[in-house]
């Protein structure tokens, strides 16, 4: 049985959804934000050092770093489903978009969010905020072009689908979807999918 610690909001809810996806039995520890400050609370701190969710427990391995965490499970639990084969020129594309989501995708979206609640001097008007509106703008295009027609990145669903589906859902509740309707019809899609439906209600 894995265990999954999961923060509301939070990337955990795509292992969710992945365990969904991969009908993997689990359990669910959850911990809350604190509403004012909209931190993790420090008891999340006694199951990982760092504090954060997404973390899962399987037997007595402990991981963190929800990339990570999703790609252990699909070579671990997944039985070759949701991953394109080794030797495919897909799974070139499957690995750019599993590490594009958190090593290039959030940052601006963070940083957005940052100086929107006024962490960051200068809010969305100072440099830094038109610095971030460009990049928003430069990689949606680019996910748009690469998504193309396709229903989903690599026009299967794949466990990519899963990861990227996290800064596009951020992405499209911010507002920045409004002129890429290719990218607002892929979120609908992912978020139509039954077992991210099912993984929203067990959050």
């Amino acid at each position: 049985m894995i265990t999954v610690y999961h923060l509301n909001e939070s990337r955990s809810l795509r292992i969710l959804w992945l365990l969904e996806e991969l009908d993997a039995p689990y359990q669910i520890v959850r911990f809350a934000r604190d509403p004012a400050t909209r931190r993790a609370p420090p008891e999340l701190a006694k199951v990982h050092p760092l504090g954060k969710s997404p973390v899962i427990r399987d037997g007595e391995l402990l991981l963190a770093e929800s990339g990570a965490i999703v790609e252990y499970l699909v070579e671990r639990h997944g039985g070759g489903r949701l991953v394109p084969r080794p030797e495919t020129a897909a799974h070139a594309g499957y690995l750019q978009w599993l590490h594009f989501a958190e090593g290039t995708a959030m940052l601006p979206l963070l940083l957005d969010l940052f100086l929107g609640m006024g962490l960051i001097p200068g809010g969305k008007e100072s440099p830094l905020g038109g610095f971030v509106k460009q990049e928003l703008a430069r990689q949606l295009d680019y996910v748009n072009e690469e998504l193309g027609e396709k229903p989903f990145l690599l026009g299967a669903f794949t466990a990519a689908d899963v990861m990227m589906g996290f800064p596009l859902d951020f992405a499209e509740r911010q507002g920045y979807l409004a002129s890429h309707p290719r990218l607002r019809d892929y979120v609908a899609r992912l978020r139509a999918r039954p077992a991210y439906v099912r993984a929203q209600a067990a959050a």
